[in-house]
């Protein structure tokens, strides 16, 4: 029997109920997943993608937080209005092709270079927001205490706090390294298997891998 979901206007959702709902199923998948409850995990994992509020978050995530809201992909779409917004959260599953994401060039400080930044349509937008919801508490229980970069409520502040404590006894070597064009070159194959997440979400982001570029149009 499925769940008939409440109707608001997107200046009515209630936000702070919805960041409850999802943190809790969070907090579920991450506890799981320290005790290596793998089974636990991935019936988590699927109640919060298929989750109204997880479903909300993402679509304000894309729409509303990102500083890269207003930046169109192949479809031209750089912003959507409040009731469009609601539609999208109503639509919102993993099904359905990536469609290929749109190159763009921005000037790489400090050089003469430029970075080439790849921008999907909206509504995978927020399909890859929806996952990192549902996968980001499972990595975090396994990731290293010292692992600061991409990791949520850390920051470059935290890692030079860190640096300092471990060299406030003894000098020690601090060795700063960047990987050249890493995401450019990363291996998919690798990538998804090192995932190691469920058949259908491992599909949806081996379709978002490959699917392909356009040149800034």
């Amino acid at each position: 029997m499925s769940t008939v979901q409440p109707v608001y206007e997107w200046n009515t959702v209630p936000w702070k109920q919805a960041e409850k709902r999802v943190f809790k199923l969070q907090k579920r998948i991450y506890q799981a997943s320290s005790r290596g409850d793998v089974k636990t995990v991935r019936r988590l994992q699927r109640l919060l993608i298929k989750s109204h509020s997880a479903k909300l978050l993402a679509v304000r995530r894309v729409t509303q937080d990102n500083q890269g809201k207003r930046t169109a992909g192949i479809d031209g779409v750089k912003s959507l209005p409040p009731k469009a917004r609601l539609a999208l959260v109503n639509r919102l599953s993993l099904q359905g092709k990536a469609r290929p994401v749109r190159r763009i060039y921005i000037p790489k400080p400090g050089t003469q270079e430029r970075r080439a930044l790849g921008i999907p349509v909206m509504e995978d937008r927020a399909k890859q927001a929806l996952v990192k919801l549902a996968l980001e508490p499972a990595w975090e229980a396994k990731f290293e205490p010292n692992s600061y970069e991409f990791c949520p409520g850390r920051s470059a502040h935290d890692a030079i706090s860190a640096i300092r404590k471990g060299i406030d006894k003894r000098s020690k070597f601090v060795l700063d390294a960047d990987i050249e064009k890493c995401f450019d070159r990363i291996d998919h194959a690798a990538l998804l298997k090192k995932l190691d997440c469920s058949p259908t979400v491992r599909r949806v982001i081996k379709g978002w891998l490959k699917s392909g570029v356009l040149e800034d149009i």
